[in-house]
């Protein structure tokens, strides 16, 4: 695994997430990943409930200036940098107010759903790899750990499938019991639509729900990582007839067995070297 790139891309990350499962998971893999000599690079977006003064977040000039066009909105992308306490591990953050500075993450102080949300999800995914083509950074590896960063395969698959730092890079997909009701309007098929995604991909998606987008997710997988025993029997069918890689975690506290977990990270992913 010495060498490896692995690409973590979430809507959390600990410690600037701490309420969410997945964003615990995703942090405790880096540091699983980067002590058996791997190397992470991870990316979230930049919501306005993080204290940029707290986490000392500051722009990185060279890899922002880039616009990001969703469905026809042309927005700027900005990229912040932070260095996880303690760590050697940095994260990159997607950034644009428009976007992204809210009081709510999701949902309003209602608990109803953003109606961007889907044109969030599409500048996340596409903001994710301009920054990656800046660095010059070839992955061996994606981890995909939630929903909205669900996109991230098809769009480098479709969208992106001329750019070489992304060939030979595997999907993993990670399956959490975080499943939210309904988080995107159906007018995500649009935004698709205008970015030439073929049809046949964007009917799977037409009712986006977050099930439908991990299927899809999947489509392009070569692996999961299980963080819940409670998978739908349609994904588990999925899984199965791939024949693809699991590393289960869902036995885990995260906390506790955090050198198990590190030998299970480096069984995995030494056998695909």
């Amino acid at each position: 695994m010495k060498g490896k790139n692995f690409l973590i891309a979430s809507s959390g990350i600990y410690p600037y997430i701490t309420n969410k499962d997945h964003a615990y998971l995703a942090y405790k893999l880096a540091r699983a990943i980067n002590s058996k000599g791997g190397q992470t690079r991870m990316f979230m977006p930049r919501f306005g409930t993080i204290n940029e003064r707290k986490h000392q977040l500051h722009e990185v000039i060279r890899l922002s200036g880039v616009n990001i066009v969703v469905n026809d909105d042309d927005m700027p992308l900005i990229i912040k940098v932070a260095s996880i306490p303690r760590e050697r591990m940095q994260v990159y953050f997607i950034d644009n107010d428009e976007m992204f500075k809210r009081k709510h993450i999701f949902q309003d102080e209602t608990d109803k759903f953003f109606e961007d949300n889907d044109s969030r999800l599409v500048f996340f995914t596409k903001g994710v790899v301009e920054t990656v083509k800046k660095l010059k950074w070839r992955p061996d590896y994606m981890v995909i750990t939630d929903w909205f960063s669900s996109l991230l395969p098809l769009y480098i698959h479709t969208y992106y499938k001329n750019e070489p730092l992304f060939h030979d890079a595997q999907t993993w997909v990670v399956l959490t019991d975080e499943l939210l009701k309904d988080p995107l309007s159906e007018t995500l098929g649009d935004k698709l639509d205008f970015d030439e995604i073929p049809k046949e991909l964007i009917d799977r998606i037409k009712k986006p729900t977050v099930e439908n987008l991990l299927k899809l997710a999947l489509d392009y997988a070569g692996g999961v990582i299980t963080r819940t025993k409670n998978i739908p029997e349609n994904i588990l069918k999925i899984i199965e007839d791939k024949n693809l890689q699991i590393l289960d975690v869902a036995d885990l506290d995260l906390e506790e067995q955090e050198d198990e977990l590190k030998k299970r990270v480096l069984a995995v992913f030494a056998d695909n070297e």
